[in-house]
Protein backbone atom coordinates (compact mmCIF):
# COMPACT_ATOMS: atom_id res chain seq x y z
CA UNK A 1 0.00 0.00 0.00
CA UNK A 2 2.84 2.38 0.94
CA UNK A 3 4.50 1.45 -2.53
CA UNK A 4 1.15 2.53 -4.77
CA UNK A 5 0.89 5.32 -2.47
CA UNK A 6 4.44 6.54 -3.27
CA UNK A 7 4.41 6.04 -6.59
CA UNK A 8 1.02 8.23 -7.29
CA UNK A 9 2.54 10.74 -4.86
CA UNK A 10 5.59 10.33 -6.96
CA UNK A 11 3.42 10.63 -10.25
CA UNK A 12 1.59 13.88 -9.30
CA UNK A 13 4.39 15.40 -8.55
CA UNK A 14 6.11 15.27 -11.68
CA UNK A 15 3.17 16.39 -13.43
CA UNK A 16 3.06 19.54 -11.39
CA UNK A 17 6.86 19.97 -11.23
CA UNK A 18 6.80 19.95 -15.23
CA UNK A 19 3.71 22.09 -16.15
CA UNK A 20 4.30 25.40 -17.68
CA UNK A 21 2.96 28.92 -17.48
CA UNK A 22 1.01 30.52 -19.82
CA UNK A 23 4.44 33.08 -20.79
CA UNK A 24 6.78 29.87 -20.70
CA UNK A 25 4.31 28.20 -23.18
CA UNK A 26 4.34 31.12 -25.01
CA UNK A 27 8.06 31.54 -25.45
CA UNK A 28 8.10 27.79 -26.32
CA UNK A 29 5.97 28.09 -28.88
CA UNK A 30 7.33 31.17 -30.10
CA UNK A 31 10.68 29.47 -30.28
CA UNK A 32 9.41 26.78 -32.41
CA UNK A 33 7.51 29.08 -34.51
CA UNK A 34 9.56 31.96 -34.65
CA UNK A 35 6.83 34.01 -33.79
CA UNK A 36 6.89 37.40 -31.12
CA UNK A 37 5.38 37.47 -27.89
CA UNK A 38 2.87 40.01 -27.09
CA UNK A 39 2.13 40.64 -22.97
CA UNK A 40 -0.72 42.97 -22.15
CA UNK A 41 -0.84 44.13 -18.54
CA UNK A 42 -4.68 44.69 -18.31
CA UNK A 43 -7.09 45.45 -15.61
CA UNK A 44 -9.98 44.05 -17.69
CA UNK A 45 -13.11 45.02 -15.18
CA UNK A 46 -11.88 48.60 -13.97
CA UNK A 47 -9.36 50.07 -16.30
CA UNK A 48 -11.49 52.42 -19.20
CA UNK A 49 -8.08 52.36 -21.36
CA UNK A 50 -7.54 48.54 -20.81
CA UNK A 51 -11.07 47.62 -21.75
CA UNK A 52 -10.74 50.01 -25.07
CA UNK A 53 -7.77 48.22 -25.81
CA UNK A 54 -8.97 44.79 -25.86
CA UNK A 55 -12.11 45.71 -27.53
CA UNK A 56 -10.73 48.28 -30.22
CA UNK A 57 -7.59 46.08 -31.11
CA UNK A 58 -6.65 43.28 -29.51
CA UNK A 59 -10.43 41.67 -30.50
CA UNK A 60 -10.58 42.67 -34.73
CA UNK A 61 -9.73 40.54 -36.86
CA UNK A 62 -6.20 42.55 -38.00
CA UNK A 63 -5.08 41.68 -34.21
CA UNK A 64 -6.39 37.97 -34.28
CA UNK A 65 -4.85 37.29 -38.05
CA UNK A 66 -1.47 38.07 -36.14
CA UNK A 67 -1.47 34.65 -34.14
CA UNK A 68 -3.14 32.65 -37.23
CA UNK A 69 -0.35 34.14 -39.55
CA UNK A 70 2.31 32.61 -36.55
CA UNK A 71 3.54 36.22 -36.03
CA UNK A 72 2.47 36.36 -32.11
CA UNK A 73 2.04 34.76 -29.49
CA UNK A 74 -0.59 37.15 -27.21
CA UNK A 75 -0.38 36.39 -23.16
CA UNK A 76 -2.77 38.35 -21.20
CA UNK A 77 -1.82 39.79 -17.48
CA UNK A 78 -5.14 40.59 -15.98
CA UNK A 79 -5.18 42.09 -12.85
CA UNK A 80 -9.22 42.56 -12.34
CA UNK A 81 -10.66 43.95 -9.04
CA UNK A 82 -14.60 42.49 -9.19
CA UNK A 83 -14.50 39.17 -7.09
CA UNK A 84 -16.08 37.57 -9.86
CA UNK A 85 -13.54 38.23 -12.51
CA UNK A 86 -10.36 36.59 -10.63
CA UNK A 87 -8.46 34.12 -12.57
CA UNK A 88 -7.50 30.85 -10.46
CA UNK A 89 -4.50 31.37 -8.24
CA UNK A 90 -1.85 30.04 -10.65
CA UNK A 91 -2.66 32.67 -13.07
CA UNK A 92 -2.76 35.24 -9.94
CA UNK A 93 0.78 34.10 -8.68
CA UNK A 94 2.05 34.10 -12.99
CA UNK A 95 0.74 37.46 -13.70
CA UNK A 96 2.41 39.25 -9.88
CA UNK A 97 5.88 37.41 -11.42
CA UNK A 98 5.36 38.83 -15.03
CA UNK A 99 4.34 41.87 -13.61
CA UNK A 100 7.64 42.18 -11.33
CA UNK A 101 9.92 41.34 -13.99
CA UNK A 102 8.16 43.60 -16.78
CA UNK A 103 5.66 45.98 -14.71
CA UNK A 104 7.07 47.25 -12.30
CA UNK A 105 5.79 50.14 -11.83
CA UNK A 106 2.27 48.77 -12.65
CA UNK A 107 1.15 51.14 -15.45
CA UNK A 108 -2.17 50.16 -17.26
CA UNK A 109 -2.27 48.95 -19.94
CA UNK A 110 1.16 48.34 -20.32
CA UNK A 111 1.77 46.52 -23.95
CA UNK A 112 5.09 44.91 -24.26
CA UNK A 113 6.66 43.16 -27.46
CA UNK A 114 8.80 40.41 -26.82
CA UNK A 115 11.16 38.50 -28.88
CA UNK A 116 11.11 34.26 -28.15
CA UNK A 117 13.70 34.59 -25.32
CA UNK A 118 11.64 37.30 -23.55
CA UNK A 119 13.60 40.46 -24.55
CA UNK A 120 12.02 43.38 -25.05
CA UNK A 121 11.46 44.41 -28.85
CA UNK A 122 8.93 47.36 -27.92
CA UNK A 123 6.62 48.48 -25.38
CA UNK A 124 3.62 50.73 -25.64
CA UNK A 125 2.28 52.85 -22.20
CA UNK A 126 -1.41 53.31 -22.12
CA UNK A 127 -3.87 53.01 -24.80
CA UNK A 128 -1.71 52.72 -28.23
CA UNK A 129 -2.60 55.99 -30.43
CA UNK A 130 -3.37 53.61 -33.44
CA UNK A 131 -5.96 51.88 -35.46
CA UNK A 132 -5.71 48.05 -34.77
CA UNK A 133 -4.44 47.73 -38.27
CA UNK A 134 -1.50 50.15 -37.89
CA UNK A 135 -0.76 48.37 -34.31
CA UNK A 136 -0.72 44.80 -36.26
CA UNK A 137 1.08 46.16 -38.89
CA UNK A 138 3.84 47.50 -36.83
CA UNK A 139 4.25 43.88 -35.01
CA UNK A 140 4.73 42.91 -38.83
CA UNK A 141 7.20 45.33 -39.28
CA UNK A 142 8.88 43.66 -36.07
CA UNK A 143 8.68 40.18 -36.90
CA UNK A 144 9.91 41.28 -40.69
CA UNK A 145 13.41 42.92 -39.69
CA UNK A 146 14.32 39.97 -37.16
Amino acid sequence: MKKIFAATMLALFSVFANAQTRFEQAKKNASEQNELILLNFSGSDWCIPCIKLHKNIIETDAFKKLSTDHILEYVNADFPRSKKNQPSAEIKKENAVLADRYNPKGLFPYTILLNSEGKVLKTWEGLPSQEALAFSNEIRSFYQKK
